[in-house]
């Protein structure tokens, strides 16, 4: 009996101690964001064993285990038509809201990409169908969720491409009709790898001519926008917290651009745009949080900028410099054509700095931009608003995106 007590005893300090994880003390509900967390690494480290044994590759495996538990929330509503459909032969998921009034007037819209680092989620999941039909509900609007194709199966620019293609369909004049959208109202929108996506597509069709109608509003939460340094001071300050720790965030650039994992290491230190690395020279000042970031933000950190890198990582994975992979490296006459934006951050995610340096160059470009930083929610926070992920920063954060697209589309 005396030694049960004692296995139980160890393993529950063992269960502590691996559920522990040091938080700011500005986190609202931080044992619940600890046990999220842990679930993620469970399932996580799960899948790369099996990938390792030669099962299955660790991300197919990782999107079926959070897929089958994601469809166990999938929402309805009576007054949302759900329709699944293709545009340009690419899924997508339409909502649109019951006529009030029995009136036929010509409704807003919004493109909407899901983010989970360009591998994981789905426009069908619980998840991204139940933002999107509080969206549809509470904006009144026709909501277009884009289900494009995912890492492992493809890699960049296939995701992009699939978006493009989807989003360029729908903003034909006839298309837009037939749901009866108005052409000047509509926004595109996404979160995480999807904000990356919303951010990379809306640069796209600014400086396509033939395109007759464009975007009113962008509205970006939470995007990942360049993978050429991960140093920045959100980086830095949230390099091992909870939901996207950065090792993670290095190891999806990897995985969209199909390169090696012996990269991680070189990238977390910034090897693969060391001073001695030619390519990389021409896109510094883009990133150059030290003018671009407020004072707040950057703290005491120090800029990691090798002398001597890695330039093979570049040649590897050339995509780390193309624009539409990472729409923060783009000219400022492209960011001039921007609609005006808004951009959602968190204090306690990795990505906090890629929005903040984002929007201060379209600010510099003159467009109109909204900053919406939350201190104490975590990265991926507004898609968590349901059992058995709850979370009240998911609530507050999904209220004020859907606030700002209210008053402004």
């Amino acid at each position: 009996m005396k030694s049960a007590a004692v296995v139980v005893a160890g393993l529950l300090a063992l269960s502590a101690y691996y559920v522990y994880l040091p938080l700011p003390s500005t986190v609202s509900q931080p044992w619940r964001l600890m046990l999220l967390d842990a679930a993620f690494r469970v399932a996580q480290e799960t899948c790369y064993l099996a990938h390792f044994l030669g099962f299955r590759h660790h991300l197919r495996t990782l999107n079926f285990v959070t897929g089958a538990l994601d469809k166990l929330n999938v929402q309805s509503s009576d007054k949302v038509k759900i329709t699944d459909t293709q545009f340009d032969g690419i899924e997508v998921r339409v909502y649109e809201p019951s006529t009030r009034g029995g009136e036929k007037t010509l409704k807003r819209s919004v493109v909407y990409i899901h983010g989970g680092g360009w591998a994981l989620a789905s426009a069908r999941g619980g998840y991204y169908n139940n933002l999107c039909l509080i969206m549809a509900e509470s904006l009144d609007a026709v909501i277009v969720s884009i289900e494009y194709r995912l890492v492992p199966d493809f890699h960049f620019p296939v995701q992009f491409d699939d978006v493009l293609r989807a989003t360029k369909h729908f903003m034909r004049p006839e298309v837009l009709a037939r749901y009866s959208v108005d052409p000047s109202r509509v926004a595109i929108s996404g979160d995480s790898a999807g904000g990356n996506l919303a951010a990379a597509v809306c640069q796209e069709i600014t400086q396509e001519e033939n395109i007759t109608r464009r975007f009113k509003l962008q509205a970006l939460v939470y995007p990942v926008l360049q993978p050429l340094d991960f140093n920045t001071p959100s980086y830095q300050q949230n390099e091992v917290t909870a939901v996207l720790p950065r090792f993670i965030m290095v190891r999806f650039w990897i995985d969209y651009f199909s390169g090696s994992y012996d990269f991680v290491h070189p990238m977390v230190v910034n090897n693969h745009t060391a001073l001695d690395v030619s390519q990389a020279g021409p896109f510094r000042e883009h990133l150059d949080w030290t003018f671009l970031l407020p004072s707040r933000f950057r703290k005491n950190y120090q800029p990691v900028t090798p002398a001597a890198g890695q330039a093979e990582i570049i040649q590897a994975m050339p995509a780390l410099l193309d624009v539409r992979a990472a729409p923060l490296l783009a000219e400022r006459e492209v960011f001039r054509l921007q609609p005006k934006t808004y951009i959602l951050t968190c204090e306690i995610d990795v990505l906090r700095d890629d929005g903040l340096m984002y929007a201060k160059r379209l600010e510099k470009a003159g467009v109109e931009v909204t900053v919406d930083h939350f201190e104490d929610c975590f990265h991926g926070c507004m898609i968590f608003t349901s059992w058995p992920t709850n979370f009240s920063a998911g609530h507050r954060t999904r209220d004020s995106y859907i606030k700002w697209l209210s008053q402004n589309l």
